[in-house]
């Protein structure tokens, strides 16, 4: 069916249909819910070549992907792309990647927003100070942030966890059971998200007159090979932790296996806290003992930063500028009384 064929059939001009599909404001509410219903009911598909004409839209979202030897991408932005995937489907739109040099990213940014292929552009693992925001400001195409960024301007468009409150309310349950040894597992230091959750930390441990020693926080990437490897550090230390919060489930994947191969009892001998991106392979009450975990999805986090874009682009908003959504304390065999010294 082409768009001549849907609109005899709907009694519609090509022109309203044309702009019901897009989402022109002067269509009112009625005839595109008709429209869309019928598109729905007929599978047809607009030709993307002639939409593009006739609205000057690509009907794509950008990303630059920085890529290099020895550059690794993981589980947990793979997460949050099908959720974007998921909802940018709903809506007929495609992805634009452009592969970068990790350090040609604004470039590459610059780049895809002024090539035309896309109509508007995310980002994601903010960095404190981001370059990226201040090149993204200076352009017209709309854009949406994962993430925040410690240290900028902060009138840009963003979704974000409360990343530091969920670190902070899971070191007060560790608190309230006893624990004075601390240690965490976090993700790469530059990153916004990591520097946050430090700091719920810090903070819930100065409340108690404690700190969090450098010898037990280890910044790595979210590999269950590094959680072994800092969990293994962690237990060499003269005092070693008994209070273990990790920045993935990923992480506490090797830290527990580590815990297992010294022998130790996870919730007994040492207690730990994961954050859970709710990853459909590691499901943290599935683990030998279940994980007490600070939940929130990545996958709906990526669903809604394209229903957010794309709603923009078609006239449904209006939608908020910025939200900050909180994390779920999940309380599971992982925690328990700190053990006697």
């Amino acid at each position: 069916m082409n768009l001549k064929q849907l609109s005899q059939m709907l009694g519609l001009s090509q022109t309203t249909v044309s702009r019901a599909l897009n989402g022109y404001p002067e269509v009112n509410h009625e005839t595109r819910e008709r429209v869309l219903r019928a598109v729905r009911e007929t599978g047809y598909r607009p030709n993307k070549a002639a939409q593009r004409l006739a609205t000057g839209k690509a009907g794509s979202i950008g990303l630059v992907m920085p890529t290099a030897p020895g550059h690794s991408f993981d589980v947990h932005f793979g997460e949050f792309l099908a959720g974007l995937g998921e909802e940018a489907l709903r809506h007929d739109f495609h992805f634009v990647l452009m592969p970068a040099e990790p350090d040609d990213e604004v470039a590459a940014l610059r780049r895809l927003a002024i090539s035309g292929n896309v109509d508007a552009l995310f980002i994601a693992y903010l960095r404190g100070n981001d370059p990226r925001l201040e090149m993204l400001r200076s352009l017209s195409i709309p854009f949406v942030v994962h993430g925040r960024s410690l240290g900028a301007e902060t009138d840009y468009p963003y979704l974000d966890i409360d990343n530091e409150g969920a670190f902070y309310n899971a070191t007060k349950l560790l608190l309230l059971l006893g624990h004075k040894r601390f240690a965490l597992m976090n993700g790469p230091a530059q990153y916004d998200f990591a520097i946050r959750r430090k700091n719920g930390v810090i903070a819930a441990l100065s409340e108690h007159g404690l700190t969090l020693e450098e010898s037990c926080i280890s910044h790595t990437l979210m590999t269950d090979e590094e959680g072994t490897l800092a969990m293994e550090r962690f237990l060499q230390l003269a005092d070693r932790p008994t209070a273990i919060l990790c920045s993935s489930t990923v992480l506490s994947l090797g830290a527990i296996r580590a815990v297992n191969q010294a022998g130790l009892k996870l919730g007994e001998d040492i207690s730990l806290i994961a954050h859970d991106d709710v990853l459909p392979l590691l499901k943290p009450e599935n683990f030998s003992v279940p994980l007490t975990t600070t939940r929130s999805s990545l996958r709906l986090a990526g669903a809604r930063i394209a229903e957010r874009l794309i709603g923009s682009l078609n006239n449904l908003g209006p939608y908020p500028e910025q939200e900050l959504w909180k994390t779920e304390l999940i309380v599971r065999a992982s925690t328990g009384v700190a053990p006697a010294d």
